[in-house]
């Protein structure tokens, strides 16, 4: 099939007619990527549950598991780059002369992973002009672990894969008055970003404790994607 078929396979598929296409992209290769409306991250569900269903119930046993304690939640991190941060002994709250058995030992789980645009199928001039939006979700487990068990940092990355064009950070601090264990969903639209995105850089952290037992905070949907779209009012380039 010539070129121009499959350029004009791309513009009638997406509905992205005003929109800059110069002949010198290889539409094959784009049509074939399908950069729009999926979740270009890869593994987006590394705990193997969904926010479709309630995160699950964990049961307290009656002795310490035996072998050696899990630093990590259990998982297929197939996909991402993971880190451990120990934040240590929290003896926080425990009055002065006061012997205890456990004290409750914090760390950060980090996950990151880092999306090539290009690779993926959308093209300079896309996004140079058109700037599309870029949608970013995911959902945390309502834990109760700690008043803060998660974080969030997605950058666009210009074509060095290291240059901070826009950011977007997320902090939340939990209510922990009253028990509630649900998926709570973050979600954040990179729009009119400005010329030279490259790279979409994705990264989370979740908060576990052990005392005793492994107690982890999961994620799960965490989604990239890019839409033929812009949520301001659309231009033609």
């Amino acid at each position: 099939m010539a070129t121009n078929e499959w350029k004009k396979r791309c513009e009638t598929e997406w509905n992205i007619k005003g929109i800059s296409m110069p002949d010198g992209v290889d539409w094959k290769f784009v049509y074939e990527a399908k950069p729009f409306g999926r979740n270009l991250l890869r593994n987006p569900a590394p705990h193997g549950v969904s926010q479709d269903s309630p995160p699950p119930e964990r049961e307290l046993t009656e002795f310490p598991p035996e072998g050696p304690p899990r630093s990590e939640p259990e998982g297929d991190y197939t996909g991402w780059t993971t880190s451990r941060e120990d934040l240590g002994y929290d003896a926080s709250g425990v009055p002065p002369g006061v012997t205890i058995c456990y004290l409750p030992n914090y760390s950060w789980f980090t996950l990151e992973q880092r999306v090539d645009l290009k690779a993926e199928g959308v093209w300079d001039e896309l996004l140079d002009g058109f700037q599309p939006d870029i949608v970013i979700k995911d959902w945390y487990e309502e834990s109760q672990l700690h008043e803060s068990i998660y974080q969030l940092r997605v950058r666009l990355l210009g074509t060095d894969g290291q240059t901070v064009i826009s950011e977007y950070i997320m902090s939340p601090t939990e209510e922990l008055s009253e028990y509630s264990h649900n998926w709570k969903e973050v979600s954040h639209v990179f729009s009119d970003y400005g010329p030279g995105v490259r790279y979409v850089h994705f990264l989370h952290r979740l908060k576990n404790k052990f005392m005793v037992e492994f107690f982890p905070t999961l994620v799960t949907g965490s989604t990239v994607l890019v839409k033929p779209s812009k949520s301001s009012q659309q231009k033609t380039f």
